[in-house]
């Protein structure tokens, strides 16, 4: 692994602001399985042996134990997807993906006891049919939460617009709340206060410090990601990231300057009988060769625009902030679609609270490594 900058560069210092408040995180396996999404339409260079993703949809409740309020951030795919938008519908088929949904999120919560209506808002990290889900199976009671420029984009949806991408029946009848990242220690439309974390826009949603959204732009309209601090029962602090769709692959992510690909990988990404795995393994797959950039890059035609990015620009200013969020012991970054994280973390009934004392960020790391079995 002998590069001349293979050595990480510092973490950079988030300023997350303190706090004692903390919520409880549980990661929900939406039941939903997406495959044959072609990878060298969107990313680039093409690996041979990873051409397509085939991978899950994942949402996250948050629960405030002292305020007794609970959110969603996502809802994956709604079970009924055929009578998503005839436009989405009509690009499902055309681009051949392959859907299955077992059961809709409020369906999950039913089945331990959470009733949908405890769900104050729902927070779409953007509109795109994999994470929107169907709101209209919670009661009017439940907002739903949207990033900055969606209601001018996508409002009216389906019917009234024949070409709408979301559907009338999403917002009706409830609060649809946009969002606006104003100046930092600025109120937003809910009088949530506006700071930064790392170098992200914020949103503290609760006012205490215990959950932030995320301007983070790029990938969509609107495109939102979250920050949930936590705590585990041995007092550890931890925070977990809500990427949405700010990378659909860790390769784009990872390696990075501040986590250069190792020299040993531990556990192995694929053999289990194997403690260790070496990094040399994969440096046919380095861009340039180089052990601090990530294995893939977003394609970037001339007007800016890609089939994943709304706007280029923004989605790899955007993953350079996950990055550096990346680099910090503290932080477990949890992208939507990130199928290698099925066996390490517990999943809903379960939490993510004691992450930290677990060690399931270090144990998810390189965990993706395993997509490029076939190509080393």
């Amino acid at each position: 692994m002998a590069h001349p900058h293979s050595q990480a560069v510092p973490a950079p210092i988030l300023n997350i602001p303190p706090s004692d408040s903390s919520v409880h995180v549980q990661i929900i396996d939406t039941t939903a399985q997406i495959g044959n999404v072609k990878l060298d339409s969107f990313l680039e260079p093409a690996i041979k042996g990873h051409e397509a993703l085939n991978c899950p949809a994942f949402a996250f409740l948050i629960t405030h134990p002292k305020l007794k309020r609970s959110v969603l951030f996502d809802l994956g795919v709604r079970k009924d997807w055929e009578n998503l938008s005839p436009l989405v519908y009509g690009n499902l088929k055309l681009y051949g993906f392959d859907v299955s949904v077992q059961k809709d999120s409020p369906t999950i919560l039913s089945e331990h006891s959470i009733d949908p209506a405890s769900i104050e808002s729902i927070i779409w990290s953007h509109w795109h049919w994999d994470h929107t889900g169907d709101p209209s199976l919670f009661p009017s009671s439940t907002a739903l939460i949207v990033g900055p420029g969606f209601k001018s984009a996508f409002v009216p949806g389906y019917p009234s617009n024949p070409k709408g991408v979301i559907l009338e029946s999403d917002y009706a009848d409830r609060e649809l709340r946009e969002l606006d990242f104003g100046p930092d220690d600025s109120a937003g439309a809910g009088g949530e206060r506006i700071v930064k974390v790392g170098n992200f826009r914020a949103l503290d949603y609760f006012a205490d410090g215990s959950f932030y959204i995320l301007d983070a732009p790029g990938h969509a309209v609107g495109h939102l990601g979250a920050l949930a601090r936590v705590r585990g029962e041995d007092g550890k602090e931890g925070f977990v990231f809500m990427g949405g769709d700010a990378c659909h692959h860790n390769g784009e992510f990872r390696p990075s300057p501040y986590r250069p690909l190792p020299e040993r990988i531990s556990p192995h990404p694929w053999d289990a009988g194997q403690k260790v795995c070496p990094g040399s393994l994969f440096e046919g797959l380095l861009r340039d060769g180089d052990p601090c950039k990530p294995f893939y890059d977003l394609k970037a035609p001339l007007d800016g625009t890609s089939p994943m990015a709304y706007n280029s620009r923004e989605a790899r200013d955007t993953i350079r902030k996950v990055m550096e969020t990346d680099a910090d012991e503290e932080v477990i970054v949890i992208m939507a679609h990130d199928d290698s994280l099925l066996e390490v973390l517990d999943f809903f009934p379960g939490y993510l609270d004691g992450f930290v004392g677990k060690g399931w960020a270090a144990e998810a790391r390189w965990g993706f490594l395993r997509d490029f079995k076939d190509a080393v």
